[in-house]
C-alpha cells in the first residue's frame, strides 16, 4: 500500500533515478526521414511511435507522449525539429 503512495503520476518511484528521454531533436533537420527516425528511436523512451508526414499536412492537435512526428519536404528531408507530441 505504501508503495502506491510513493509513486509519481508516471508510475515511477519518487526519488528513483528515472530520466525521461529526449523530447526534441533539432539536430535531425536536413536529414532524410529514415535517418531521423532511426536517431529518434534510439534516443526516445521505449515504445515511442515515429511518424513521417509531409510538412503541409493537416494533423490532429492532440498531445501524445508516445508520438513524434517528422515533418518532411518533397525530397524526404526533415524541415523542422521533431518533438514529442
Amino acid at each position: 500500500m505504501a508503495d502506491k503512495q510513493n509513486q509519481s503520476k508516471e508510475g515511477h518511484q519518487e526519488g528513483s533515478e528515472y530520466q525521461p528521454g529526449k523530447t526534441e531533436w533539432p539536430e535531425v533537420v536536413g536529414l532524410t526521414s529514415e535517418e531521423a527516425e532511426s536517431k529518434i528511436k534510439r534516443e526516445a523512451v521505449a515504445g515511442t511511435i515515429v511518424h513521417a508526414v509531409p510538412s503541409d499536412s493537416f494533423v490532429t492537435m492532440d498531445f501524445r507522449r508516445d508520438r513524434v512526428r517528422i515533418f518532411i519536404d518533397s525530397s524526404g528531408r526533415v524541415v523542422k525539429p521533431p518533438r514529442i507530441g
